[in-house]
């Protein structure tokens, strides 16, 4: 398969390229990355690469800072094999670790989770998924039902039955994230976790969750916060991430107007992640 290579040249580099990477790679059909002094350089299937898109990412991502590109056809290579070389697996602490089948075993980790990456996003390197595991390592989940909105490779899903959870469900609205979810959740022994293709539109409150978690971004989370507290019961937490710290008093706010009060949170490398409960 042919790849196309864009190299995005950045003015500034952070926040904007982290949130480049979000963008392609979360909301399109982008691979991997390689961060770049001067910016990123990002790969898509020659196929699926879509110029408009990728420039209305720029501009919306990229608004304080000045970006241009430049695209090329990358030759025709074992890509799988090249992949492999430069993904590496992921340890929270001693709590979890996070591994692709070409990685070795660990016992020195309360948890295990093996995910095929492929294209969905999830795979533990990102910030925000890190801070997620983290926020999960002290959530009580035995017994609990569980919602893991924007679930991507399932794996917040997969370590949530690890814990205990009763009931997972795991919904994403990119159909190659669902099937690799699908995958990975029977490659780790979890095979009655719900995934489900679609979005917040499949909530409905007569199915209540004790936790859920929404690892997207945050515009997404200022929309459907709302159906996110509906099907969360009394007492339940709301995990969030996949915004900045200027981003924390507009996402709390719509939080509070809801019933949801902050309860504490993390941060890594300029990502945000917060945990409220709801009244």
């Amino acid at each position: 398969m042919k790849y196309t290579e864009v190299h995005i040249h950045l003015q500034r580099i952070e926040p904007y390229r982290d949130m480049l990477i979000y963008a392609l790679g979360e909301e399109g059909p982008y691979e991997s990355f390689e961060e770049v002094r001067d910016g990123l350089k990002a790969y898509v299937a020659e196929d699926q690469f879509d110029e408009f898109f990728l420039k209305e990412c720029i501009e919306r991502e990229c608004a304080g800072t000045s970006a241009t590109y430049t695209i090329q056809t990358m030759p025709d290579r074992n890509w799988n094999e090249e992949w492999e070389k430069q993904h590496k697996p992921v340890l929270v602490d001693d709590f979890c670790w996070v591994r692709a089948p070409f990685h070795p075993h660990r016992d020195d980790v309360q948890y295990e989770i093996e995910i095929e990456p492929k294209m969905s996003f999830g795979t533990g390197h990102h910030q925000t998924t890190y801070m997620m595991l983290s926020l999960l390592k002290d959530e009580p989940l035995e017994g609990r039902r569980v919602l893991d909105m924007g679930s991507g490779t399932a794996v917040l899903a997969i370590l949530a039955a690890k814990k205990g959870a009763k009931y997972v469900e795991a919904i994403d609205n990119d159909e190659w994230a669902y099937r690799n979810a699908q995958e990975n959740v029977v490659r780790n022994g979890c095979p009655d976790i719900c995934c489900l293709l679609g979005d917040a539109a499949l909530l409905t409150k007569d199915k209540q969750f004790d936790v859920v978690i929404a690892n997207i971004n945050r515009n997404i989370l200022l929309h459907d916060m709302a159906s996110y507290a509906d099907v969360l019961c009394s007492g339940g937490t709301l995990l969030i991430s996949g915004f900045y710290k200027n981003d924390i008093e507009m996402l709390s706010q719509k939080a509070l107007s809801l019933q949801l009060v902050p309860a504490g949170g993390c941060e890594r490398e300029g990502w945000q992640a917060l945990r409220f409960v709801k009244k």
